[in-house]
């Protein structure tokens, strides 16, 4: 980073602790709520990976007792709904979190308090749901929870009808009741980030210059603010049914069970999305800084982007091919479902063609991005496969579906992840993870992921229903069961590896530097980990790739941003025309030009508010869930208090002296 443009006087640092658990609760920095969002996801990833320890452990062996029936439904329901709601998806939110203000020259997002309100009401959500486990039973009907076995007991016409068939446990309340808390923290991550990328821009940042994980940042919070709100209001409808008696899903009472799914797969397909746009995007800059390339074909791959988002909303019925709707219908999905494809596959074949002629240096973080591209291409044949009707007859409910979204979400989304975890680690905490070790656990989990997975395919095909505790020795599954185990305890061998790597480097790991990879973006011009402001002087953009430009055709050294002076010309094959046109104020309150105008560069100040109000709305889901009136009045006045005092406290924020950081 280039030195500061010009000297502050008349200021100082504002002092304040910058640790201590206390810090982290009334912190509204963006990059320490990333970092919670990451620690906090990778807990719940790895509760998620127990369960399903569990689930492989009963299903090794025929008619095996490991765990009941009963938990076993609580076992695939809970790891399910942990590794999407609570491992993939805020994992991802972490990343975008800590990276897009750093990736498009901001100082922090644009609703700081809001953006701490959703991380805290993402782990409310999360201790809700799980908290099932100690007050009454676990969700036990699957993580898309079908009508009519998500209703439970019900007087119908004087008669105790009891419409799940495992015991009458709380634990579909916890669901609905946690996810929607979890859902608003999401729906407003998706405004906040919305609005940072459109307003909040570094001058010269036009939106044909966005790195991809920004574009697909904007994309997954349009689709998150579209397809949440179906979602909020079937489990809304849910509670509604389950502690009132409302008949919207009990055929009995004129209500209609596929009201449920239509709901929920409006949700549920672009959710989908949601879960992999991010890792898109992470593999998007991966590749091109491995490769020493720029990205193939960047244009095709927004364009590519923007469509998969419009077309995630016209493809939720091929999850409904079984239940009826007609020929004409599923004739229109299916074609839909195979169109999402196309876009998909320009995906594949720019990230293949970054790589082609290349400069490439196999990194722990570029075996993961080659290891999704595998996985997630086996995934997507096998999604186009379960898009043709008739195929998806023997399909559905196989365990030939299980492997789809394994290889989809694991194999795509997952993989991803890690591969931003080995990028961006030394970024976040200043030090390098350890290669060594991390090839050791990219083979090993690559190894024991398909392992695993693979067998399920055949399983599918010859006839294993997913969802079921046990199965019969004369129906021959023993041995691709035993097969699949076995991969489980190699998968576990190597996330052990990656944790111990990451104990490894936290306490000793070799400094990183501001730019190890020899980066292409923003993020690689400041220091690691980066300062509480980001940039201590706003940067200037003259081309895609802003930190390469400037290494290619400057000094190395972002060019600071000055009001109303003149834009150099930077000579990048036509990206480098004049960029001062006013793309975003670079920081919190329009202060963001130059070091702050002699005053410092004005922060946020912490607050616990938003925690505040997270407990305020948990005490009221809990008073909900167990219809004690007096607990759930008591939360929502104490919701009401604290939403007041957030909009009416004014925040005069504080002021940072940057110090001159040498990038």
């Amino acid at each position: 980073m280039a030195a500061v443009t010009e000297r502050l006087v008349g200021t100082a640092p504002r002092t304040r602790s910058e640790s201590g658990v206390w810090s982290w609760i009334t912190t509204v920095d963006h990059k320490r709520i990333g970092i919670l969002y990451l620690v906090t996801s990778l807990c719940f990833f790895f509760i998620g990976g127990l369960e399903a320890f569990l689930m492989r452990l009963q299903l090794a062996t025929p008619d095996a007792h490991v765990v009941s029936e009963v938990v076993f439904n609580e076992l695939f329901t809970m790891h399910g709904l942990t590794m999407i709601f609570l491992a993939i998806m805020p994992m991802s939110i972490g990343f975008i979190n800590y990276m897009v203000p750093l990736q498009i020259g901001a100082r922090d997002v644009a609703f700081p308090r809001l953006n701490a309100l959703s991380y805290w009401l993402f782990l409310a959500g999360g201790l809700v749901l799980n908290s099932g486990w100690l007050l009454g039973g676990a969700a036990n009907a699957g993580w898309y929870n079908y009508a009519p076995i998500n209703i439970g007991q019900h007087v119908i016409n004087g008669v105790s009808t009891n419409l799940n068939p495992g015991p009458d446990s709380m634990g579909i309340t916890f669901y609905a009741i946690g996810l929607q808390l979890a859902g608003i923290g999401t729906l407003m991550s998706g405004v906040n980030f919305i609005v940072t990328i459109v307003n909040m821009r570094a001058p010269g940042m036009t939106p044909m210059r966005l790195p991809l994980f920004v574009w697909t940042t904007l994309i997954t919070s349009v689709l998150i603010i579209f397809a949440f709100p179906a979602f909020t209001a079937d489990l809304f409808l849910l509670t509604l049914d389950r502690l009132f008696g409302t008949g919207f899903f009990n055929v009995a009472q004129g209500g209609d069970v596929l009201l449920w799914q239509q709901l929920f797969w409006i949700f549920g397909h672009p959710e989908v999305y949601i879960l992999i746009m991010p890792a898109f995007g992470i593999i998007s800059e991966v590749i091109p800084t491995y490769s020493r390339k720029t990205i193939f074909g960047y244009s095709s791959m927004v364009f590519a982007i923007v469509a998969i988002a419009f077309l995630a909303f016209m493809v939720w019925s091929h999850h409904m091919f079984t239940v009826g709707m007609g020929p004409l219908v599923n004739s229109v999905f299916a074609a839909t479902s195979m169109v999402i494809a196309v876009p998909t596959g320009v995906k594949i074949f720019n990230w293949i063609a970054t790589m082609i002629g290349g400069r490439i240096r196999m990194t722990t973080s570029m075996l993961f991005a080659v290891g999704f591209l595998v996985c997630f291409v086996i995934g997507g044949m096998s999604g186009v496969m379960l898009a043709v009707p008739p195929a998806d007859y023997q399909f559905n409910d196989s365990y030939f579906l299980v492997a789809h979204i394994h290889y989809v979400l694991i194999g795509g989304a997952l993989f991803a992840l890690f591969a931003g975890i080995y990028y961006w680690f030394p970024k976040i905490s200043g030090r390098m993870l350890d290669e060594h070790l991390g090839k050791w656990s990219f083979w090993l989990i690559f190894i024991g992921f398909n392992v695993t997975f693979f067998p399920m395919h055949f399983l599918g095909v010859e006839g294993m229903p997913r969802r079921v505790a046990s199965y019969p020795a004369n129906l021959d599954l023993r041995l691709w069961n035993a097969v699949a185990t076995f991969g489980v305890f190699i998968l576990t061998a190597g996330l052990i590896v990656f944790l111990a790597n990451l104990r490894k480097s936290l306490r000793s790991g070799q400094a990183a530097g501001a730019d190890p990879w020899d980066g292409r973006g923003l993020e690689w011009s400041i220091p690691s980990p980066a300062p509480e402001y980001n940039f201590a002087a706003v940067p200037l953009v003259r081309g895609r790739d802003p930190l390469w430009v400037e290494k290619t055709y400057g000094d190395g050294h972002m060019i600071p941003y000055v009001p109303g002076g003149a834009a150099p010309e930077a000579e990048a094959g036509g990206h480098g025309h004049a960029a001062a046109e006013g793309h975003g104020e670079g920081g919190p309150g329009g202060e963001g030009h130059g070091a702050g105008h002699g005053h410092g560069i004005h922060m946020p100040n912490p607050t616990p508010l938003p925690f505040y109000l997270a407990i305020a709305l948990t005490v009221a889901a809990y008073g909900t869930i167990f219809k004690v009136p007096e607990i759930m009045v008591l939360g929502l006045l104490g919701t009401f208090f604290f939403v007041f005092r957030l909009i009416y406290d004014h925040d005069p924020g504080h002021h940072v002296l940057p110090e001159e950081d040498a990038g």
